[in-house]
């Protein structure tokens, strides 16, 4: 990104930020992308991983409406903006009520956070807890389109399945 495009990205300060510290917390229960919030990573030009696990993970079945739980794992090399914690707790709160198959509700998440932070690289892996004995671990995975984060993304997804997550 160039210096002109970054002074027209706004990105938002730590003090900016609405959720965190916020002693009237509202929990929507639908989704809604619109809770997600960002701050400024005070080192864009390092390469360095976030990790995010949602271990309580739940959404509902669209065809039984019964729960599914699961853990969700985000993995993402940031740029200019990093999701604040909290705001991502109260977005993936909203799928509580959200009937959706798993492989949608991870591609949805990968997708609302890669148009919130454009990170240099993201995916987001559902480890969802078996029903009828079988689990299913969906994938969703992102990059900016420069070389190496292109490399990075076609190793992992090349290797995803070499040691497979169990859960449950």
């Amino acid at each position: 990104m160039s210096k002109k495009q970054l002074k027209k990205y706004q990105s938002k300060r730590a003090s900016e930020v609405v959720a965190l510290g916020s002693e009237d917390t509202d929990y929507s229960y639908t989704y809604n992308p619109k809770v997600l919030e960002t701050f400024e990573n005070v080192h864009p030009k390092l390469d360095y991983w976030v990790t995010l696990n949602a271990d309580e993970f739940t959404s509902l079945c669209p065809k039984t409406n019964q729960p599914d739980f699961g853990t969700l794992i985000i993995n993402y090399i940031p740029h200019i903006d990093m999701v604040e914690s909290k705001s991502l707790k109260l977005y993936l709160f909203g799928f509580i009520n959200s009937g959706e198959f798993h492989e949608d509700v991870v591609n949805k998440i990968g997708k609302d956070l890669v148009k919130l932070m454009s990170p240099k690289y993201l995916e987001v892996v559902g480890l969802f807890y078996p029903r009828g004995n079988i689990s299913i671990h969906p994938t969703f995975s992102y990059d900016n389109g420069e070389k190496r984060y292109t490399k990075i993304n076609k190793h992992r997804f090349i290797n995803r399945n070499i040691n497979p997550q169990r859960i449950g």
